[in-house]
């Protein structure tokens, strides 16, 4: 059943598996990285981990996970469309444009487009998540600005989606995708570009090795985040911006730059780069475990190597151009 699989079948399933479970490994820190960024930015770290739990509908680990089922939703098929686009962009640039060399800048460049075409398709789900996230039961008697009140508006994934779509229509579940694009497109290039250019300073003998592995991804993870952290902020913010003026109808939403420099002027610039010292926390891990799982997936399933595939998409190429 495995050899009959379609190839992009299999980098689908080894993409989603990597992503779900590099997602559940780090949602706790997930949470408190949006409470950071979008609500309890005047807590430090440890406040915000022990005060997000205690005030939830249930104490203990329950409350760093509200919002994981969501996470986990929309992180499955993104991570699946990513990686997958992400070998077909990969292949689909050699074949069109032979000259280009295969090294890094072409993962930067397929990597780029792969995590467009993700976020396009599942960024209600990201929306969802988020919206789930940032309500934070309880804050009235914690006196937390900005916070949702004490009962929570929405009871789940459906009902955020129903409620958003009655709101604000369609167009409501895209709210805040601008900067998205505009963050996910260096930071999925850059992830992809970091990863192989470090696995070409790698010995042959540990091409294979997990620790090693772990290691590129874990460091390129960490750079691509940091270049592109500030636009994470603003699409956050953006995305609660509805919850936060629900109290003013007339309030005006803001788009992507009017948002972020309302961030540096009002806030503070540091606001932009808030929860970044968490996000390394969550990032190291996550991308790790996710460039790991996906590359034991694929052998797990039989996926042939890029170059045998790429040799493969070559001579189909070559004998339909001689037949035509």
């Amino acid at each position: 059943m495995i050899d009959n699989m379609p190839v992009f079948a299999k980098e689908l399933i080894a993409g989603g598996v990597a992503g779900g479970f590099a997602k559940t490994v780090v949602a706790p820190l997930e949470r408190v990285k949006i409470l950071f960024q979008v609500t309890l930015r005047f807590l430090s770290l440890p406040l915000t981990i022990q005060w997000s739990p205690m005030h939830e509908i249930e104490r203990g680990q329950k409350g760093l996970r509200n919002g994981n089922g969501a996470s986990v939703a929309r992180i499955v098929p993104y991570a699946a469309l990513h990686f997958m686009t992400y070998e077909q962009y990969r292949r689909w640039i050699i074949l069109s444009f032979p000259d280009v060399g295969r090294g890094p800048v072409l993962d930067l460049v397929a990597g780029s487009f792969a995590g467009g075409t993700a976020v396009l398709f599942t960024y209600p789900l990201d929306l969802v998540r988020t919206k789930l996230a940032y309500q934070v039961v309880g804050a009235p008697t914690m006196n937390i600005r900005g916070a949702v009140g004490s009962e929570q508006m929405y009871r789940g994934i459906v009902d955020c989606f129903s409620k958003t779509l009655k709101e604000s229509g369609a167009r409501g579940l895209y709210r805040g995708v601008a900067p998205s694009l505009y963050g996910i497109f260096p930071y999925a290039g850059l992830k992809f570009y970091f990863y192989e250019e470090m696995k070409l300073h790698v010995p042959e003998k540990h091409q294979k090795d997990i620790s090693v592995k772990l290691v590129c991804g874990s460091v390129a993870g960490l750079l691509g985040q940091t270049f592109t952290y500030p636009l994470d902020v603003v699409r956050r913010q953006m995305q609660v911006e509805r919850l936060s003026l629900s109290a003013s109808s007339n309030a005006e939403l803001k788009g992507t730059m009017e948002t972020l420099v309302m961030i540096a002027q009002k806030q503070g610039w540091k606001q932009l780069f808030s929860g970044l010292s968490l996000n390394y926390l969550k990032v190291v891990p996550s991308v790790a475990i996710g460039f790991t799982v996906y590359d034991v997936m694929k052998s797990c399933l039989r996926v042939p190597s890029r170059e045998a595939l790429e040799a493969v998409a070559e001579n189909r190429n070559s004998q339909h151009t001689l037949h035509s």
